[in-house]
């Protein structure tokens, strides 16, 4: 069964290595507790027996902003929906804050997941070259909510 639910510090090892798993930068582990205790809302887990198989970590910019900075599902869970219920989870917080617009960063050479956020509402607003630590640029999203 599929629990999506507010991040608790003591996930955090679970996101930290699931992160490492799926997602191709490489992040310090204070960053996540940073994220977390600036913005606790914003991070959301989703479990299935007791495991952490997807995550979504976004934070409040301004007044009217958000931006989604990670979310991960793992390999094997992928294609379950498990992304889209962490996306609408976050922005079920965001919209009952009042937040106008939600903001990303995604790889332009990862398909798979600017498909996934364009059908999600999102569009392309500009590009970021040499975004990554790889040097890889990315393209900057946004939703108007």
């Amino acid at each position: 069964m599929l629990t999506i639910r507010k991040f608790d510090p003591i996930d955090m090892f679970s996101v930290i290595k699931l992160a490492s798993e799926t997602l191709t930068e490489k992040y310090s582990p204070s960053l996540f507790n940073f994220f977390y205790e600036s913005y606790p809302k914003g991070f959301i887990v989703a479990e299935i027996a007791h495991k952490i198989v997807g995550f979504i970590i976004g934070i409040k910019t301004t007044k009217d902003c958000s931006r989604i900075l990670m979310l991960g599902v793992s390999k094997s869970n992928r294609r379950q929906k498990i992304g889209t219920l962490l996306l609408n989870e976050f922005l079920k917080i965001i919209i009952n804050e009042k937040v106008k617009y939600i903001e990303l960063e995604v790889r332009t050479d990862n398909k798979k997941a600017k498909d996934f956020y364009t059908k999600h509402g999102f569009k392309i607003k500009g590009r970021i070259k040499e975004f990554y630590q790889d040097g890889k640029s990315a393209y900057t999203m946004i939703k108007e909510l």
